[in-house]
């Protein structure tokens, strides 16, 4: 099969469910006519018509209010929130609406909906429209969490988060989208991905993050370091058995993460490790995180608030050194 970009595999994955289902459909802000401000939606409105691919206004309430309407009435919607940022604008719908409506019901009525969000830093965007928001969403039942870092995920992910009865908000991380890679089949919602076999330290990481550990463990395996690398895919449901048979092997674990520390999913990783697993590990666990700042606007110190490669093979070193 031919590479295809990051952007593609997602467009392809909502070619293939549109086709596939017609309960899906799509919304969002500039998502048809424009083909989407990242073109993830480029050719929809003319293959499927603009009653299944629609335009809105710019307002994230009313486009969540119409996905959680139409999910109560049958219909299977993906909705677009053009920059993950804009959830805050409708994060009371989507954390107690949304996530909701099912336990208040007696799962009388499910909200198969799918919330497509682009997320991450990197690109420039400043402190309002680059945020890791996925962190927000950690401590909200109801919710299933998908962080895709390839090609090959973007596309199974969102095919598996459309079909799924829940809601699912799937974070499309900006700095990946020319990233290549080939088409998969739909992955399951809650299954962890080991990327790379090693046996000193164990590195988990999402995302533009997976990439740079992915680079790191090159760096080390010159310095005879084996790193195995572990990419979660789901935050929500989060595959603990995964991870915890990887550090059992290694006895040492860095989390890398695009975000400060606190209320994190790395640090709620390993507290959970270190809870049900503590015996395994002959070293502390490290989160290497960012700064506990918004995130900036200039080039160079954007890069100084994303966690490093430099940073993760220095951080890795120290550890397997303990």
């Amino acid at each position: 099969m031919s590479e295809v970009t990051y952007r593609e595999a997602i467009n392809r994955a909502l070619i293939d469910e549109l086709a596939a289902d017609d309960d899906v459909f799509v919304l969002g802000e500039d998502i048809a006519a424009a083909g989407g401000v990242f073109k993830t939606t480029q050719g929809l409105l003319e293959r499927f018509g603009s009653r299944r691919v629609l335009d809105t206004p710019i307002s994230e309430q009313a486009i969540i209010g119409t996905a959680i309407g139409a999910a109560v009435h049958g219909l299977r919607p993906v909705a677009e929130l053009m920059f993950a940022d804009f959830a805050g604008v409708c994060f009371d719908q989507i954390t107690n609406q949304l996530a909701k409506y099912r336990y208040m019901t007696g799962a009388q009525v499910t909200l198969p909906v799918t919330i497509r969000l682009a997320n991450g830093g990197g690109a420039g965007f400043g402190a309002q429209h680059s945020q890791p928001v996925e962190n927000w969403f950690l401590n909200v039942p109801g919710l299933k969490l998908a962080v895709p870092a390839s090609p090959a995920d973007a596309y199974g992910l969102l095919r598996s988060a459309i079909r799924d009865p829940n809601p699912v908000l799937i974070f499309e991380h900006k700095g990946l989208f020319n990233v290549k890679g080939e088409l998969g089949e739909p992955v399951p919602l809650g299954a962890a991905a080991v990327v790379r076999e090693g046996t000193d330290v164990t590195i988990v990481a999402t995302q533009l993050m997976l990439h740079r550990a992915l680079e790191a463990a090159d760096r080390l395996a010159d310095e005879g370091i084996e790193a195995e690398v572990i990419d979660p895919r789901t935050l929500a449901p989060l595959d603990i058995g995964t991870i915890a048979t990887s550090v059992e092997g290694t006895n040492r674990l860095l989390v890398v993460q695009e975000a400060p520390v606190d209320g994190s999913w790395g640090a709620s990783l390993i507290s959970r490790l270190v809870q049900e697993h503590f015996d395994t590990f002959d070293a502390a666990p490290q989160l290497l995180a960012a700064p506990d700042t918004p995130i900036p606007y200039a080039a160079s110190l954007e890069a100084a608030w994303l966690p490093s490669v430099d940073g993760i093979v220095a951080r890795a070193r120290d550890l397997v050194a303990d």
